[in-house]
């Protein structure tokens, strides 16, 4: 089983970072899953607003259409925001998750009620949005932002490892929550320090989304194809998304050649 991680936004150092952390649940509990991690030749250093979102879309849709022509069984996109998660379910002919989608679900299943913590306070009504969508309202107890921009993760000069932490700390205590989200992937490889400070469960959805994406292959539950997710009609694009056309007969664009991914 080939399960790939996409990194929606385009920093290098963040794609290494979320396949470390998906390929060390692999090694450890997964056995004969394969797991990579690529990001898009096109769009946004980080994504923190709905703009850079909205941009990071046409990446994210490359990545999978590329994937769809290698072959890969399963999908996860590791941006908290879940960009582009309907449209390259239509792409995709195995499961494609969230990032948020899975950490939600995973929090609910060690917790009843678990609180979330993310980047900056503007991303806060997105964690909203998707806490109602995936039906997550009633066990969520709070969304807090510890105000450490996404790139500055990974920067030991912004000290993000001890503000991340001391959020955590805060939100439970303020929240009396059984379970923390975290809310970018970037946070990934605080989980194990984070843990220890709160004692309470931590989910990231980097490892929820990729033991669950494993799961649900291991477990033959691919996508219906049909319906709100069938495969998109054949239609023009014009300008730069010319080649994201999908011509008659075919069911992925014209892109859909292996080229340019960076796979880490």
């Amino acid at each position: 089983m080939h399960v790939r991680v996409i990194n929606p936004n385009t920093t290098r150092a963040m794609t290494d970072l979320v396949g470390r952390s998906a390929r060390a649940v692999a090694g450890t509990t997964l056995p004969g899953v394969r797991v990579d991690a690529v990001q898009p030749t096109m769009g946004p250093a980080s994504i923190e607003s709905h703009y850079e979102e909205a941009l990071a879309v046409p990446g994210v849709l490359e990545q999978v259409a590329l994937g769809e022509a290698e072959g890969v069984d399963a999908y996860v996109l590791a941006c908290f925001g879940d960009p582009g998660l309907d449209a390259a379910r239509e792409l995709a002919r195995g499961p494609v998750l969230g990032l948020a989608e899975a950490a939600f679900h995973a929090a609910a299943m060690v917790g009843r009620r678990f609180t979330v913590v993310t980047t900056l306070a503007r991303t806060v009504p997105r964690a909203h949005e998707l806490l109602a969508r995936y039906g997550m309202t009633g066990a969520c107890v709070g969304v807090h932002a510890c105000e450490v921009p996404v790139l500055a993760l990974e920067d030991p000069a912004s000290d993000a490892l001890a503000r991340v932490t001391a959020a955590c700390v805060r939100a439970v205590a303020e929240d009396d929550a059984d379970a923390v989200v975290l809310g970018c992937a970037g946070m990934a490889e605080f989980t194990g320090h984070i843990a220890a400070a709160v004692g309470v469960p931590v989910v990231d959805g980097v490892v929820a989304g990729t033991t669950f994406a494993a799961s649900l292959l291991a477990i033959g539950a691919r996508p219906a194809g049909h319906g709100e997710h069938a495969p998109p009609p054949p239609k023009a694009m014009a300008g730069l998304l010319a080649p994201f056309a999908i011509a008659p007969g075919t069911a992925l664009p014209a892109l859909a050649r292996p080229r340019a991914a960076v796979v880490l």
